[in-house]
């Protein structure tokens, strides 16, 4: 079921990674916060239930959406499900084209900005179809990587990103970029966004990495 659901996700544009038992996976979630999580109910080691209710006692992914997915059919165990924090909670045998219509539902209800053809944070709008940017009506004028990673940044606004993940994001996992190489796109592209005197969007997190508010 693991390689099916990550060939489907992967087919429509999702990058994923796969969690074998409860362990792993909280590992995995506090490495790097996902944009969501699919959650077994019978995963190994620590349930799926279990994991729900840990990450939903942390601020930190609190709103972090997650789907059970689970065998069990019964209306208390979805009751039971839906009360310790999951979004929304899907029964086997399942389609995937059920899964993803869920999938970008939740996310939906989560970011209404991702639903569309652009992109809102602030007072900053990114058109992704015509590849343009502006603030507060005025245009702004980006190169291809400060695009991606504003672009990166909005998906994400609110939540601190590391270096690593905005090299990941951004730059791909297969490309060797430095560190170094993030704080220098980061400065020209502050130095875009923050023409006449605009707030600063752009908090650096101290020895962690950066964070794009919501304003």
């Amino acid at each position: 079921m693991v390689e099916l659901l990550r060939y489907n996700l992967e087919s429509e544009g999702f990058e994923v990674s796969a969690a074998l038992d409860g362990e792993e996976a909280m590992l995995s979630i506090e490495e790097q916060a996902p944009d969501m999580v699919l959650l077994d109910w019978m995963i190994p080691k620590i349930s799926g239930i279990e994991i729900c209710r840990r990450l939903r006692r942390g601020p930190e992914f609190k709103n972090l959406p997650i789907i059970m997915i689970t065998a069990r059919g019964e209306e208390n165990d979805r009751i039971r499900g839906l009360d310790v924090g999951a979004d929304d909670y899907v029964s086997k045998p399942f389609s995937p084209q059920e899964l993803l219509a869920r999938i970008r539902a939740v996310l939906r209800r989560h970011n209404p900005d991702l639903s569309g053809d652009s992109l809102v944070v602030s007072d900053i709008t990114m058109d992704l179809v015509a590849h343009k940017v502006s603030r507060a009506g005025v245009a702004l004028h980006l190169g291809p990587t400060e695009f991606k990673l504003l672009r990166f940044f909005m998906e994400r606004a609110g939540r601190v990103l590391t270096r690593e993940q905005l090299l990941d994001g951004v730059w791909g996992h297969n490309v060797y970029v430095e560190d170094r190489t993030v704080d220098v796109h980061i400065r020209r592209l502050r130095k875009v966004l923050n023409t006449s005197n605009a707030a600063d969007l752009i908090r650096t997190v101290r020895a962690v990495g950066y964070c794009f508010e919501k304003g």
